[in-house]
């Protein structure tokens, strides 16, 4: 037997409970079905908080299995806004993400660098993996303490590429068209920043940004940018999505942004 599908099953059963709540809360309210599946879903989470069941760690990876489903279709963002179990919240800044898999993923290493490469997913996998266990630190204040990682370091990429005299930083883009992200070159090849290939001992899951994404430890989470797809070396580093929108640059958790958390690495 499949020691995976009792699991399987107990989130389908999940996910069954919780359209069983937004219909509830539907009838409840009078509202005919159809309605943006942002506000569905808030009304049968709120449904489900009062019932006390999002303890169960069972009912909690149904219940973010379901949230990260929904938050890919959702065009207005408010299950951005949802708590769960598990702690994290799905954000994307694109109203669509493609989906990649051990077939169609490439992750380009390019800019001033004197061997570019693409990269299949295997090719990634094939290299020394290296496991962080850090805490995990949103800028809005949540917050997961000891998520593992796992991945390549990135000073690998780059050692393997050969950084160019006169670069100065790294740019990162991402397979959804619109997120960038960049570290100076000292910070990207520190020991505790990765192209991660995995997260809490499996493989990355679409809405956690698989097949692979950044994971910058000490810097609030928006540095670690999902769907990654292109490593750049540059001069200068280039202010990312959120840094145009008023962001720190240099993010590092408890000294940027005018926060004081306590560090993650």
């Amino acid at each position: 037997m499949n020691p995976e599908q009792p699991e399987a099953e107990d989130e389908e059963q999940v996910e069954a409970q919780v359209e069983a709540q937004i219909e509830e809360q539907d009838r409840e309210q009078g509202e005919a079905k159809g309605k943006p599946i942002g506000r569905r879903v808030l009304l049968g989470t709120l449904g489900l908080g009062a019932l006390g069941v999002v303890t169960a760690p069972t009912l909690q990876r149904g219940l973010e299995s379901f949230l990260a489903s929904a938050s890919d279709k959702d065009p207005t963002g408010l299950t951005g806004l949802l708590p769960n179990g598990g702690g994290f919240r799905y954000y994307s800044v694109a109203s669509s993400v493609p989906r990649k898999n051990a077939t169609t993923y490439r992750l380009t290493v390019d800019g001033l660098v004197e061997h570019p490469r693409t990269y299949t997913l295997a090719e990634l996998r094939a290299l020394p993996q290296n496991r962080l266990v850090r805490d995990v630190q949103c800028v809005t204040g949540w917050r997961v303490p000891g998520t593992p990682f796992e991945g390549v370091r990135l000073s690998r990429l780059l050692d393997a590429a050969g950084v160019r005299q006169g670069a100065g930083a790294v740019r990162f883009t991402c397979f959804d068209g619109t997120y960038t992200e960049s570290l100076t070159l000292d910070q990207a090849r520190r020991a505790d920043v990765l192209v991660a290939l995995r997260m809490q001992d499996k493989d990355l899951s679409h809405a956690h940004g698989g097949p692979a994404r950044l994971y910058v430890a000490p810097m609030y989470f928006y540095k670690s940018a999902k769907w990654l797809s292109g490593i750049t070396v540059t001069e200068d580093v280039q202010p990312g999505y959120w840094e145009e929108r008023g962001y720190d640059v240099d993010a590092w958790v408890g000294r940027s942004n005018g926060r004081d958390d306590e560090p993650t690495s």
